[in-house]
């Protein structure tokens, strides 16, 4: 590789080099318990709002709105169940040190050889710039720990590039290629563990870039010789920051200035230009992840985790073993009925038994878009070993956000629709070996992708009542408010005191703004279209993204045109509007527009132009990094 394919990302790195991921968040035993009796609370006057809702509010007359609406209701009351279940304990799985050799994360037998541990690390890669990788090798090439220890890093390279493998070479990295892309990241998994022998397998993707401190605070999870793999957060370290108000109206000279300091006078501190996509995985890893401890279903997410090769591969090869049953099962009965024999022959059984086998695929991680879930649930539903996973509650590695719109669509899509797919076609909530809680809490995950089908209902109904003055309850009146209001106060303090300390304003409104990507993820399943595996692209795409978010816009600008035109129709007193339903419902767009305006933000934001830190981070600041973060861990 030339000099000038390192320089020209090597730049874009530099401004971000100097930045330090965020501390887990730190739970208060008290407020902590405050907000399970807030949930409570929330749980209990949104079982009663809803009862009278169905029992006493619907508007006869125009059922054809009403009972849409209080469905939708309905089932974001379903999501808040299943959401306050996943948030309800915090019990992190406890720490331990370091092992010694590989029999400390074995099951307790005397005859197992104690050896250093041996650890594999993957970066699968296929069209990334090599500048890039080049970056996350040099990181994992850091990676240290307190006894001996067998690290290998393995480039697995997809795009069989020669200029890859001579940075692997270069670097002194196991290079993995293969003549065909079947199975996508999966297949290339599979191919490397097939070339590999490592006790443990460490997933990057190709812009992730490990922490020093990685093994040296994971492999002590392993000692319980059930646990599976350790997911650790992913930290996108590369965010903007965002500015003052008083900041960003000084653009427009002295008036923008003077307006922006007399507003933070007013209102205090506000910040302006935070990531748009709102990348931070925070409140997804720290929060729903962690939160699943307790009941061992937390699930992989790829990037960042740590997998027992042994579990991978037993449970690959006992659902292999079915699924090849099960197939030769089905091919015989299709041979009897052409036959009308009552048995197969033997012989006969032998060859269908061997035609099966060439045909059917082994793989450790699942042939899918959603490999990474699809295999936590195989191992946390195998009936033969009790599988644990662990999330890992301090971010251990780095790697870049989403750079534009059209990425981030990229990726919510495949999100979606590899967890819809799965939940669709493969049944998995009613297989043996889940229990209880974790098919609740992998149904949240599920439910929340439906959740696309009622906030359509939500972002439509205020339109309805301020265009057509049709009104989805018999009355806004004081039996309504004092049905709902309880329910919403309590949600909104509960959800602050479960969180305390994590911003969720900006995560609401995201998850309400890609109604249209869900709806096209589970559109493409209902019609049995496979998700494809994209390549999330890692820089970003240049130009304005506005098609993608005309469904945002046309909701923006239908909700605007109807509060106009009904304060208009009000205040002529040329159309009836009871004014308790207008003041609700125009508040209700209003929210509405601004959830719907970050989106549309986003797809037109451009990176502001970072200053250059005023010296290079040097080699050394890196090697200590993972001291560091102990050191503010201890602190």
């Amino acid at each position: 590789m030339t000099e000038e394919q390192i320089d020209k990302t090597a730049p874009y790195f530099e401004k971000f080099e100097d930045r330090r991921p965020p501390a887990p968040l730190q739970i208060n035993a008290t407020v902590h318990a405050v907000g399970q009796i807030l949930l409570i609370i929330a749980v209990v006057t949104g079982a009663w709002y809803l009862h009278w809702r169905w029992t006493n509010s619907l508007n006869l007359e125009a059922l054809w709105f009403a009972v849409p609406l209080v469905v939708a209701e309905t089932g974001a009351y379903i999501g808040l169940l299943l959401y306050v279940f996943n948030v309800w304990h915090v019990r992190d799985t406890p720490k331990k040190s370091a092992p010694v050799c590989i029999s400390e994360c074995q099951s307790d037998d005397v005859s197992v050889v104690k050896r250093p541990i041996s650890v594999d690390v993957f970066f699968p890669t296929y069209d990334e710039d090599v500048s890039l990788v080049r970056l996350s090798l040099e990181d994992a090439g850091k990676i240290r720990y307190p006894h001996e220890i067998d690290v290998r890093i393995h480039v697995l390279d997809d795009g069989n590039r020669p200029e890859m493998k001579q940075l692997a070479v270069e670097l002194g990295c196991n290079y993995l290629t293969r003549d065909n892309n079947i199975g996508f990241k999966a297949g290339n998994l599979r191919n490397a563990m097939e070339q590999t022998v490592g006790d443990f397998i460490v997933i990057c993707d190709a812009d992730t870039r490990p922490f020093p401190s990685i093994l040296e605070n994971t492999l002590g999870y392993f000692k319980d010789p059930d646990v599976a793999w350790v997911q650790t957060p992913q930290w996108f370290f590369d965010l903007p920051d965002s500015q003052p108000v008083s900041s960003v109206l000084s653009r427009f000279g002295k008036i923008g200035r003077g307006a922006g300091r007399a507003f933070e006078k007013m209102f205090g501190e506000v910040k302006f230009g935070d990531d748009p996509y709102v990348n931070d995985p925070k409140m997804f890893y720290d929060v729903i992840q962690r939160r699943r401890n307790w009941a061992n279903a937390s699930f992989c997410c790829g990037a960042g985790s740590i997998h027992r090769r042994e579990a991978t591969m037993r449970t690959a090869l006992i659902n292999y073993g079915s699924s090849v049953s099960s197939e030769v099962e089905k091919r015989s009965a299709k041979l009897r009925k052409i036959t009308g024999e009552s048995e197969t022959d033997a012989a006969m059984m032998s060859h269908i038994a061997q035609q099966t086998l060439i045909e059917q695929e082994f793989t450790p991680y699942k042939f899918h878009v959603s490999e990474d879930i699809y295999t936590s649930i195989e191992l946390h539903s195998d009936t033969t070993r009790n599988w644990k996973s662990v999330m890992h509650p301090e971010v251990e590695s780095k790697m870049l956000s989403p750079q534009d719109l059209l990425t981030w669509t990229v990726q919510r899509f495949k999100y979606a629709g590899g967890t819809l797919d799965i939940a669709m076609n493969d049944s998995f909530l009613f297989r043996k070996g889940l229990s209880l809680s974790q098919r609740l809490l992998y149904g949240s995950t599920i439910w929340s992708y439906f959740g696309a089908i009622w906030n359509v209902v939500f972002l439509t109904a205020p339109i309805i009542y301020l265009l057509f003055a049709v009104a989805p309850v018999s009355a806004y009146s004081m039996d309504f408010y004092k049905h709902i209001f309880p329910f919403l106060i309590a949600t909104e303090l509960g959800t602050m005191f479960i969180l305390w300390g994590l911003s969720t304003t900006s995560s609401k409104f995201n998850y309400l703004a890609f109604f249209p990507v869900n709806l096209k993820a589970l559109w493409t399943v209902l019609r049995g279209k496979k998700i494809s595996f994209p390549v999330t692209p890692k820089t970003r795409q240049d130009g304005f993204f506005l098609h993608l978010v005309w469904p945002q816009l046309m909701v923006m600008v239908l909700t605007l045109f109807a509060i106009v035109f009904a304060w208009t129709k009000h205040f002529s007193g040329s159309f009836s509007y009871g004014f308790d339903g207008l003041f609700l419902n125009t508040f209700w767009g209003v929210i509405n527009i601004i959830a719907m305006s970050g989106m549309v933000y986003s797809s037109i934001w451009m990176p502001p132009e970072l200053p250059m830190p005023a010296a290079q981070v040097q080699a050394d600041d890196t090697q200590h990094f993972g001291v560091e973060l102990d050191q503010q861990r201890a602190a």
